[in-house]
């Protein structure tokens, strides 16, 4: 597949989205929750088919599933899969996290105001029960990581920080010299990736962070849908989660525990949850084998998703708005921008709902009217999009 075989209509990988209808619709959430390929219905059916043929015993095929999609995500991250464990959602690993850390000991936690709310609603909840938490400012984006790196001590137990902002799409560079700071200085280190994977390449041996926890999902970017998250853990961690799941003695279940504490596995399964829905599986291997097939690996997808934010900056400078009433940071370089673009305006909540009513989906936060593209997209939907933004922000002004 060549990036300009997506940029044309018909895109080159469309038909393959056919129960989303891509092509008939203009589709700009994809920042937030993209189409997902027709085969991931065949992932579907066969958990059912499996399901029903097999029963109870029916957890071979599910796990054989589940490892795959371990080694889909290892290999997104350039990484083992004996070191990632999955989850249902982000928040039940970024618990199980928090509740490995000693935080009687060291009560502090680092992170920014522009985390996602997985991470800040939780963070804010144990603020209130007594946990110190330091945010750091992401204005200026160069600074985050100066910034963080004098406040980490030795009563600091974790830092967590997204590589991509979910608010303003920002990539933040530098981070393994935060990794590098919290193995020296005791701490552990979590690095939310989901706004990163599978549009930014994120390579854990490029990035320097072996020694660090990584969460991220395949909702956005991998177009898995709900109940595919991940948790990267580094190969030498022996942190004992307070909150812990069955499946992770899985192994050991049939055998006596002759310690009195409980035990846990020495990979990634030391974070392991317990029984849950296996269809989410079935459908990410098989969009992952789709991924292969169609050879649309994170090199290209960058490129894809580059190009089509700049044909969305082109078409929207194109339009000749007033900055007062909508616009975008023009100071960011192309190289910092991830997979979507914010445009700035005290009218998003009534921009984004009048889009919707002419076609357009995308959605906002706060001031942010985000616009995601995704990589069925073609250039001549990017400019309808553009165009229809156009036309309700004038009858907007009228």
């Amino acid at each position: 597949m060549k990036a300009e075989e997506l940029y044309r209509t018909p895109n080159g990988i469309a038909h393959h989205y056919s129960q989303f209808r891509v092509s008939e619709r203009l589709l700009f959430t994809g920042h937030s929750h993209q189409a997902w390929p027709d085969c991931a219905m065949d992932g579907q059916v066969q958990a059912w088919h499996d399901a029903a043929r097999y029963v109870d015993h029916k957890w071979e095929h599910a796990f054989a599933r589940a490892a795959r999609v371990k080694k889909g995500y290892a290999g997104l991250l350039e990484d083992d899969p004996q070191n990632i464990t999955l989850g249902s959602n982000t928040h039940e690993l970024v618990v199980k996290f928090l509740s490995a850390l000693p935080l009687g000991d060291r009560p502090r936690l680092i992170t920014t105001d522009g985390e996602f709310h997985t991470i800040r609603r939780q963070l804010d909840r144990l603020e209130e029960e007594g946990v110190e938490i330091v945010k750091v400012p992401t204005h200026p984006p160069d600074r985050i990581v100066e910034r963080t790196l004098k406040l980490i001590d030795d009563r600091t137990a974790a830092v967590l920080m997204s590589k991509v902002f979910f608010n303003s799409g920002i990539i933040v560079h530098g981070l393994d010299e935060l990794a590098q700071r919290c193995r020296r200085s005791g701490a552990e280190f979590l690095v939310d990736a989901y706004h990163a994977l599978n549009v930014v390449p994120f390579s854990v041996k490029q990035e320097k962070l072996e020694s660090a926890f990584i969460v991220g999902g395949g909702y956005k970017y991998c177009q898995m849908g709900e109940g595919n998250c991940f948790l990267r853990v580094p190969p030498d961690c022996s942190r004992r989660p307070v909150v812990t799941g069955w499946f992770a003695e899985f192994e050991t279940l049939a055998t006596a525990h002759e310690s009195e504490k409980v035990p846990y596995p020495r990979n990634a399964e030391r974070f392991a949850g317990s029984t849950y829905d296996p269809t989410c599986h079935y459908r990410a291997s098989e969009v992952f084998a789709f991924f292969e097939k169609q050879r649309l690996t994170p090199d290209l997808l960058r490129t894809v998703s580059q190009h089509q934010i700049k044909c969305l900056m082109d078409d929207f400078d194109d339009l000749d708005l007033d900055p007062g009433v909508i616009q975008y940071d023009k100071t960011i370089p192309m190289q910092d921008r991830a997979g979507f673009l914010v445009l700035h305006t005290p009218n998003a909540h009534f921009i984004q709902k009048t889009l919707v009513e002419h076609g357009v989906l995308t959605d906002c936060r706060d001031t942010a009217l985000r616009f995601g593209p995704a990589p069925y997209l073609s250039d001549r939907q990017l400019s309808e999009a553009m165009r229809i933004l156009g036309e309700v922000i004038n009858t907007m002004l009228r």
